[in-house]
């Protein structure tokens, strides 16, 4: 079976966020105090997690990245990967983190069956990073990456939002390019707790490939697929960076993922203004197939676009520490 929706699009990419926390407070994220946590009984237990990731691989999912909030925050995290990657067809395993506390589970998550790694990194100057995140920990993410590379968890990619207060973008691809890391610059999005995004602080695709263009000969990599990032290769190659422009560019018609919340709720879009429930179902004694149809609908409602820069587009209530990236 396939998770298709009414435009003809396949969902086979699943974004399982495993909790809402996070040890940083990004600015363009979440208040300097906090969110209100779920309580953790409203979290998926491991058992059930698995058994709901299950059901989307059947489905036809052959991807599943972990994120959060702060995947590395779940306890048990390799117990879990483990089991995910014991699911028949094996999906191939990411995950998206900030890189604080890498250092110590990047070997235990690549034995425990850990394809690959994202980790997001908006600065390099220290100073910089400690006032986008509130937090002075630019050297341990620095060491998470580095742990990431050495246990084989290749190719290490380095997310990084683009906003104009922000890092250089020259010198956090000069940074990456030294170190072998595949740089992806994200368009802000909006999806901060207090909704007060403002697209004139962002850098677009547009900017960026100026400003990248002024020091290194870009050139378009045609391939792109169902891919978020726009790659270009860096100097003639092999070096690539990406733009993933959302806002600017929005690339909905080719969208293959959904995501799973860590309450368990399914979401279709990123920007969905709605969401379905499948904790309290599962809780309640229903069967696969009831929690497969769930699924099924929810896909097929989805939209043919996030509607970002629409008189009628109206953000969504969770911020995305509680969607999961």
């Amino acid at each position: 079976m396939t998770l298709t929706d009414q435009f003809g699009r396949v969902g086979t990419d699943l974004r399982v966020s495993l909790t809402d926390r996070c040890n940083l407070r990004c600015t363009y994220c979440m208040p300097e105090e906090g969110l209100n946590w779920l309580p953790r009984s409203e979290h998926l237990t491991d058992d059930e997690l698995v058994r709901v990731v299950g059901l989307f691989v059947a489905e036809g999912v052959t991807s599943v990245r972990l994120t959060g909030g702060e995947p590395l925050l779940r306890r048990g995290l390799p117990g879990v990967v483990r089991r995910l990657a014991g699911l028949a067809p094996r999906p191939e395993l990411s995950l998206t983190t900030n890189g604080i506390g890498l250092d110590r589970l990047a070997a235990p998550l690549a034995q425990a069956g850990l394809d690959r790694v994202n980790v997001s990194l908006d600065a390099v100057d220290p100073q910089i990073y400690a006032r986008l995140t509130r937090r002075d920990r630019f050297h341990d993410v620095e060491r998470g990456l580095k742990a990431a590379a050495d246990a084989g968890l290749l190719p290490v990619k380095v997310n990084a939002v683009a906003t104009r207060d922000g890092e250089d973008p020259v010198r956090l691809l000069s940074w990456c390019l030294d170190r072998g890391y595949n740089l992806r610059f994200i368009e802000q999005m909006p999806l901060d707790a207090g909704h007060t995004w403002d697209r004139a602080t962002m850098l677009t695709r547009d900017e960026l490939l100026t400003t990248l263009g002024a020091a290194f000969e870009l050139a378009p990599v045609e391939e792109r697929g169902s891919a978020p990032a726009e790659r270009f290769t860096v100097d003639g190659g092999p070096a690539t960076v990406g733009i993933i422009a959302s806002v600017t560019a929005p690339f909905c018609g080719s969208c293959d993922r959904v995501r799973l919340t860590a309450d368990g709720q399914v979401r279709n879009c990123l920007f969905a203004r709605d969401e379905d429930n499948l904790r309290d179902p599962l809780r309640a004694g229903a069967s696969d197939g009831d929690l497969v149809d769930i699924i099924r609908a929810t896909m097929w409602r989805k939209a043919r676009g996030h509607g970002i820069g629409r008189p009628d587009f109206v953000q969504p209530d969770r911020p995305m520490s509680s969607i999961g990236g």
